[in-house]
């Protein structure tokens, strides 16, 4: 018989490294049944992610090179949260620092972990309409990145060449309803039986 899962104790955390956004540890914890084991985890602060819809439907994506992922990626706009910054207000800085446009509305679409195996990550995904000029980008010194609107043709034919690659940008785009095949999407959801 398997042993139900349950919380985790912490025994020991040993820091091995600190950076500017992360840091890793290696946690030794106790399992429900008594056993330790070894976990592995990068601690980051959570960040956000937006979906920013234009008044004609086109998505708003930047795209910028990963170095981690050795390639250049289309995106949704998302960014790191600073200490004791409220989830929307990340999401209405980082809107206008990486597309230039502000929005009248925000609706959350949810929060997810993007990698719980080992990171303790935690995302919160908008919806952002009403769209407007920001009256300039100001983007972070160390990215480069280029912003541009895609109608919904552009974003399935994207989607259909597996141009969009990122995790974030797929749970986005299909909580907002905007992926074919999505429940929400026109002509989405699951093909009906017959």
């Amino acid at each position: 018989m398997t042993a139900k899962p349950g919380p985790e104790t912490l025994v020991r955390r040993d820091e091995r490294y600190r950076g500017r956004i992360v840091a890793l540890s290696v946690d030794t914890v106790r399992l429900q049944d008594g056993q330790a084991a070894v976990r592995e985890v990068v601690h980051h602060p959570g960040g956000v992610a937006i979906v920013a819809v234009d008044a004609g439907g086109a998505v708003w994506l930047v795209r910028q090179y990963r170095h981690a992922a050795g390639a250049l990626l289309w995106e949704i706009p998302a960014g790191t949260r600073e200490p004791g910054e409220a989830p929307e207000a990340t999401a209405r800085r980082e809107l206008a620092e990486e597309t230039g446009q502000v929005a009248c509305s925000w609706d959350a679409l949810g929060a997810v972990y993007l990698a719980p195996g080992y990171s303790s990550e935690l995302l919160h995904l908008y919806r952002a309409t009403g769209l407007g000029p920001a009256g300039g980008s100001h983007p972070d010194a160390d990215e480069l990145l280029e912003a541009r609107a895609f109608s919904r043709p552009e974003l399935a034919a994207l989607h259909a060449a597996g141009e969009l690659r990122d995790a974030k940008t797929v749970a986005g785009l299909a909580l907002a309803g905007l992926l074919a095949g999505s429940a929400d999407a026109p002509g989405g959801g699951p093909e009906p039986a017959g």
